[in-house]
């Protein structure tokens, strides 16, 4: 059995073990780590197996590039001060109600956040939320760790990141020199912010999980 099969059956099981009307399961890691694959795998079971799940993703709270460039910052497009950070927390607490909520995701060709794209209805017990800043021990990214039922960090060592940071910009048809230098001048060192504030999750999987395309 592969890394992400082992990775989507333990915490399919974990979460299956709880009976409640709204569920919220956390999955971060620094960018690059998997998140997003391992978070489509575990609803497509928990859907499966009868219980409603949908994912929600950190990133479509990316701030605009006109706000980032008005700020100096859109160099640093994916460090913490480039989200929205009130407006996620605004988010999650609106999703523990177990109310309809709305969503905005990030379109990563087109480098910009869709307002309302994703809709999760009360019906969803589950809520996968996954997102670099999740267990983060920065103001106000850390008030977001008692608002999880579950919390879980993807753990990829430093050299297989920049591969896929890279090869992420690869896949957008960047020159390998460009690629590169993204991923080193802002990539990479927001992946090791990741690492260095990470606040303890309940359950750590460690190794490499499988991905599909451009994983976060």
């Amino acid at each position: 059995m592969n890394t992400l099969n082992t990775h989507t059956n333990t915490l399919a099981e974990r979460v299956l073990e709880q009976d409640s009307d709204r569920y919220l399961l956390a999955i971060t890691g620094a960018p690059g780590c998997g998140k997003s694959t391992l978070a489509s795998e575990v609803a497509r079971r928990l859907n499966a197996q009868g219980r409603k799940s949908i994912v929600v993703s950190m990133d479509g709270f990316h701030l605009d590039n006109r706000v980032l460039e008005a700020r100096n910052l859109l160099p640093r497009k994916g460090a913490p001060e480039t989200f929205d950070a009130p407006g996620f927390l605004r988010l999650i607490r609106a999703l523990k109600t177990g109310e309809e909520v709305f969503a905005p995701v990030f379109d990563r060709t087109r480098d910009l956040a869709i307002a309302g794209a994703v809709a999760v209805p009360s019906a969803a017990r589950v809520v996968i939320v996954e997102g670099n800043y999740l267990m983060f021990n920065e103001a106000p990214w850390s008030a977001l760790a008692k608002l999880w039922d579950l919390s879980v960090r993807v753990n990829v060592p430093m050299p297989e990141l920049r591969a896929r940071l890279i090869h992420r910009w690869l896949s957008l048809n960047y020159s390998s020199a460009v690629a590169t230098r993204r991923a080193e001048g802002n990539d990479i060192p927001n992946a090791r912010r990741v690492i260095e504030c990470a606040l303890p999750c309940d359950i750590e999987l460690n190794g490499e999980p499988i991905q599909n395309g451009m994983s976060a």
